[in-house]
This record gives C-alpha cells, structure tokens and sequence, in this order.
C-alpha cells in the first residue's frame, strides 16, 4: 500500500539495528517520509521541525526515557500517536505509557507485520480524525455561507419593499447605499445620476466618504471611473495597479462600480470602495447588479409618480374652469379613479412588488388618458388631448 507522502513518521530507538529496520525496510518502501533520532533531546527537536503524524519510541533510550519523551511532547502541546516499543518483561512501563497517552505497544524483536499493522492502525485513526475536522470545518464554512446568503436576501428584499412603498429619494437613496456596501461587504459607497440635460454626474448619496468627497452631496462630482462604466453600460471591479491611475485610488484599493439604467440606457452609478486591496468577487458583482436594478426601479417610478401628479393637476384645473353637470361627473370620475389607483398602489406597496407597481402606474396612465379625452369634450380645449 502506497500511502501519501504528508504522512510522516518519527522513529525513535537506541538501537541503530532497530532503526535501520523501521525506516529502510518497512516504512519507506510504504510511502512514508521518515526520520529518525536515537535519544529523547534529539527526538523531541525533530518532533518540533518534523511535525511527524505518528511517532514510534522505545522505552528504554538513553537519558530521557519513552515515558519521559511522551510526557515532554504532550507539555509542548503536540498531539502526536505514539508507538512505544521495549523487550519482553517491561509491560509494567507499557502500562504506564499508555496511560500517559501512548496508542500501542510492540514487543522486541520488532516483526514487520507487527510494525506495519501498528502503524497501519495508528495512521487509520489520524486520517479518521483529519477527515472529521475537514468536515467539520466545511459544515461551518457551508453554515456562514447559508447564512451569509440570507442576510443578503434579508437585505434584498428590505430594498424592495423601501422601493416600493417610500416615496422620500433621500431616504431610499440611503437604504440603498447601506444594503449595497452590506452585501458587497465594502468598506465605503456613494450614488451618482446623470443631471437632467447634462452629461455630468451628480452625488446624490454616500456612505463613509472622506469629509472633502462629502461636502460635494448634491453637487456634481467625477471620480475617475463612473463615466467609463456610463459610457460602457458593464459593471466594472477594479483594484491594483488598475486602480492607481485614477482619482478612486485615493478613497480605496478596491472598488466595484455597477450602472443603474432606464430603458437599456445608464442614468447613473451605484459605487462600493474597500480599503484594503482584496478585489470584489462575482458574487459581490451580482449583489451590486440587483441593487443598482432596485435604483433604476425607484427613479423610474419617481418619474411616472411626478407625471402622474402633474397630469392629474391639470385635469383638476380643466374642471374647476369648466363647472357644470358634465365637468362635475368627469371630476366625480377623476376621483374614484385616483382612490381606486392609490388603493391598487398601496397593495402593491405592502406586498414589496415593483411589478405590481408598473401594472397599477400602466394603468393608472390609461385611465387619466381616457378622462383627459372625455374632459376635453366637456371643455371644449383640444390642447388637453393625450
């Protein structure tokens, strides 16, 4: 049998024909990587650089004996099986070496088969025990990923429902920056759209940026990068000797920058900067991504909300100047639509579903076309045809 060369074993022994035996004819022909000492200070030096998995001593070496080797390494606080070997007649010892924590005992003359069942047993118990903690290790590596992964969702989803149901930017646009640097797990973040009419780039919301980049909150600012990512569409992870040429390298080592759009085209940046030099990952991409697509959700609803007010402001102006029994049912219908709509919306809110969201806007823009064809008859005014 061939074992793997990271199993090492430590022969110890006072006698030169006994080590020559162990390591020459029996253990390394299996595959092991021996080394050998002939007294107890030698062995306990090697036992420190050699890291054996298995150690096989005599009890009878000079000096310190096997007893005294065992007792040395457990005050080290190695956790080393240990073979101890001695001629017939010592069993007493034996005993007492295996209350010490001794794992076997061979009797002198030493027989291969004896040894290498011995060590065959022994090394059997240490792989049992290291795939045990490699498991163990991964069960609590696979439960902080769980974990992690229902955080973000938890994250996600409270993003959502804020999208759906707060009408307040500031307040959104905030909610956004912590669930973004949460899930990405950044150090710092900021938001920059795109001003209206204009290619420059405003900040609209930060998260632990310097003091300097702060102050510029509503005001347009470029850091080096976000026009880039406008220009390509693509989320973009940047860091190293990458990052180094722009101005970013001076908030963070790291950065991840993913755009927000409105109908395939970019109408800003969701940004996140890590202080350390560690690069975000595709997962992280992913979490930026489906951030940055709640963003687009909330500005695009936030449009259609302001076009809605405006239109139903104008119709409402159009009834009061026109009066009369036919001015009066159209306004009469004017509100039980606007309370059927904001009915509809608040459902959609409370279930966080952007989808149910649109349906309600789309429909909502069907219903205030319809009444603005209706009023314009009253009124007389083709200018308020839709």
């Amino acid at each position: 049998m061939v074992t793997s060369p990271r199993e090492r074993v430590l022969v110890v022994d006072e006698d030169p024909d006994v080590l020559d035996l162990v390591e020459r004819q029996v253990l390394e022909p299996m595959g092991y990587v021996v080394a050998t000492a002939d007294d107890a200070g030698a062995a306990i030096q090697q036992a420190l650089n050699f890291s054996p998995d298995l150690i096989i001593a005599s009890l009878m070496l000079p000096g310190l004996s096997g007893k005294d080797l065992l007792v040395a390494l457990r005050s080290q606080g190695m956790d080393v099986p240990m073979l101890v070997t001695a001629p017939e007649g010592m069993e007493a010892d034996a005993i007492q070496a295996f209350r010490l924590g001794a794992r076997d005992y061979l009797v002198k003359p030493l027989r291969e088969a004896e040894v290498v069942a011995a060590v065959e047993r022994s090394l059997n118990d240490v792989r049992l025990r290291h795939e045990r903690t490699q498991l163990a290790d991964e069960l609590a590596e696979s439960n902080s990923q769980l974990e992690r992964r229902v955080r973000e969702l938890t994250t996600l989803y409270g993003i959502g429902k804020a999208v759906t149901s707060t009408t307040n930017q500031g307040q959104l646009f905030n909610k956004l920056m912590e669930g973004s640097q949460y899930v990405t797990e950044a150090d710092l973040g900021w938001l920059l759209l795109q001003e209206e009419g204009s290619d420059q780039l405003v900040l609209r919301a930060q998260k632990n940026l310097p003091p300097a980049v702060a102050s510029k909150l509503h005001q347009p600012w470029d850091d080096g990068v976000s026009s880039l990512v406008m220009l390509s569409g693509e989320a973009l992870s940047i860091h190293g000797d990458g990052l180094t040429q722009f101005k970013l390298a001076r908030i963070g080592k790291a950065a991840l920058l993913a755009p927000i759009r409105a109908r395939d085209q970019a109408i800003g940046v969701i940004c996140v900067a890590r202080q350390e030099s560690r690069p975000f990952g595709e997962r992280e991409q992913a979490m930026l991504e489906a951030v940055a697509d709640y963003a687009s959700i909330s500005l695009v609803n936030a449009r259609l909300f302001q076009v809605l007010e405006a239109r139903a402001s104008s119709l409402q102006q159009a009834l009061e100047q026109a009066g009369g029994g036919a001015g009066a049912v159209v306004a009469a219908d004017l509100r039980q639509a606007m309370v059927g709509l904001d009915e509809v919306l608040a459902r959609a809110a409370d279930e966080g579903d952007p989808a149910r969201v649109r349906v309600a806007l789309t429909t909502a823009r069907r219903k205030v076309a319809d009444l603005t064809r209706r009023l314009s008859d009253v009124v007389g005014e083709p200018g308020l045809e839709t």
